[in-house]
């Protein structure tokens, strides 16, 4: 499965970014400028939004690790889904056993 990035323009918007290029100059490079600008517009307006609701938020780092944050380990991954198995019999044996392991 392929996750798209979160700041993926619509196809509707590149072919609409297209037209509106001026046919006597590169094409690629106005898209491209076009592209970086609605990125950037998008990325403020998320990174806004979030301390918008991140009462005290004073580390940069906060901000970062939100908007760029690291995929999980297949430790982690193996401990989410243990996290799921609440009840089943071995759970805890195989959480102590998943967490004994280097990431």
């Amino acid at each position: 499965m392929t996750q798209q990035h979160p700041v993926t323009p619509p196809p509707k918007l590149v072919e609409k970014w297209i037209r509106e290029a001026n046919h006597n100059e590169p094409m690629f490079a106005q898209v491209a400028v076009m592209g970086a600008k609605w990125g950037a517009d998008q990325e403020l307006e998320a990174c806004c939004e979030w301390l918008d609701n991140e009462i005290g938020a004073s580390d940069p780092n906060d901000l970062y690790a939100e908007r760029r944050p690291n995929p999980l380990s297949l430790k982690e991954q193996a401990l989410a889904a243990v996290a799921e198995l609440k009840g089943f019999k071995g759970v805890d044996t195989i959480r102590r056993a998943l967490k004994t392991l280097d990431d």
